[in-house]
């Protein structure tokens, strides 16, 4: 019996589900090998007899995978298009493109497109014509425009010293600040993660060498370590970092002070719980003192400057590297001197912020007083202070009273 040689070599046959647009439902059958375009062509035959007489008939279906939601491709086959036995494929009608827009049209949209656009230069002088002529200095508005971050300094200098003097009459207040020195004797010595060291020092690196190279890179060992050999022969790598050197006396100020006994009712116990209160906060303002970030100190003294100069732009910009740089090639303005000036008492803006009942409320609160502190040595930790509900609302009406009198 004689068999076609197609039909030897044919691929599996797939039975077909194709659903038209209008709803009409058929078999189609149709081997692996046969191309998404000759099974689309058979589709049109079947289902809109006499559409192949127009050539673009085949172009303008497509046929639809209904399970994945895929366009088949006219040049893949079948098993390319992994198209499986009872598979369900959509006969669809391409949208037709839109019509290209009429001149007219064209002409419309672009006369709205006029009217909408903002006006230019001349036209913005022929509207302004008539208005009299106002002069405005732009260079002595931006110098007057103070900067709320820069001011915020100054106000909180001279709140501290209101709140001390307030908080000298609270006979709680003595006890609290033991507490608040206690806590910051915890973290004076700024000790080395006793671990990495140990793992630096079991590898043979001086214990010295090794608690340097820890704080400069922020207590990694891996990096420490590479640090180390990277400058194991740089002759300065036994030079303490600055702030890191033994302070001499450093024990003796902090030594405790005595607690006055309970005269209540006379000035004596009054003035000997004031003068305590004084000498604590002498002790948080000491222990408090800046601390440079050790690695911008030596990144900023290998461009050449000399180390009290990276001390005095790191304190002035927070420990902002970038920001000491330019700092140290600017002007260098604020100056560090200007860091501890208060704000005028008598000027509008301390008067406004002393007569708010919030703020004055505030200031009888010790927390807000260690806020004030712990603001004028880490500016970034303003957004927490801003959060806690003891504090949050003294800041508050410091920033709109700031605000308000800036605008004016």
């Amino acid at each position: 019996m004689f068999v076609q040689e197609e039909k030897i070599f044919a691929g599996k046959v797939l039975r077909l589900h194709i659903c038209a647009a209008d709803g009409t439902e058929w078999l189609e059958e149709a081997t692996e090998d046969t191309s998404v375009e000759k099974l689309k062509e058979r589709c049109l035959k079947h289902g809109a007899h006499g559409n192949l007489e127009d050539p673009k008939s085949v172009t303008h279906h497509k046929l639809i995978h209904a399970a994945s939601e895929r366009v088949l491709s006219d040049t893949k086959t079948i098993l390319e298009e992994n198209i499986q036995d009872q598979d369900v494929l959509l006969l669809i009608k391409k949208r037709a493109p839109s019509p290209l827009p009429k001149m007219a049209d064209v002409s419309a949209e672009e006369k709205k497109k006029q009217e909408q656009k903002a006006p230019d230069k001349d036209a913005i002088l022929r509207a302004t014509a008539n208005l009299p002529a106002c002069s405005t200095d732009r260079t002595a508005v931006q110098t007057t425009m103070r900067d709320f971050q820069t001011e915020l300094r100054k106000i909180l200098v001279s709140l501290i010293e209101v709140a001390q003097k307030l908080l000298a009459l609270n006979p709680d207040a003595v006890e609290l600040f033991k507490k608040a020195n206690a806590m910051l004797d915890e973290d004076e010595d700024d000790r080395v993660d006793e671990t990495a060291l140990r793992q630096l020092t079991e590898m043979g690196f001086p214990e010295s060498r090794a608690s340097k190279a820890l704080r400069l890179n922020h207590m990694s060992v891996p990096q420490a370590m590479e640090w180390l050999i990277e400058h194991s022969e740089d002759p300065a790598i036994d030079t303490p970092l600055p702030g890191h050197a033994p302070q001499a006396g450093a024990s003796a100020a902090a030594a405790a002070s005595t607690s006055p006994e309970a005269a209540e009712g006379t000035s004596a116990g009054d003035e000997e719980s004031r003068d305590e209160l004084t000498e604590i906060f002498k002790k948080i303002r000491r222990k408090k003192e800046f601390r440079a970030d050790a690695r911008a100190v030596v990144s900023l003294m290998e461009m050449g400057f000399d180390e009290q100069e990276v001390m005095d732009a790191l304190r002035v910009n927070n420990n902002q590297q970038n920001a000491a740089c330019e700092w140290l090639l600017g002007d260098r303005r604020p100056s560090p001197e200007e860091l501890d000036q208060g704000i005028d008492p008598n000027s509008p803006l301390f008067q406004a912020i002393l007569d708010n009942p919030v703020v004055q409320l505030g200031l009888t609160n010790p927390k807000t007083l260690l806020a004030f502190e712990d603001m004028l040595e880490n500016p970034l930790n303003s957004t927490q202070w801003m959060n806690d509900p003891e504090t949050g609302p003294v800041m508050l009406q410091i920033s709109r009273i700031f605000q308000t009198l800036n605008r004016t």
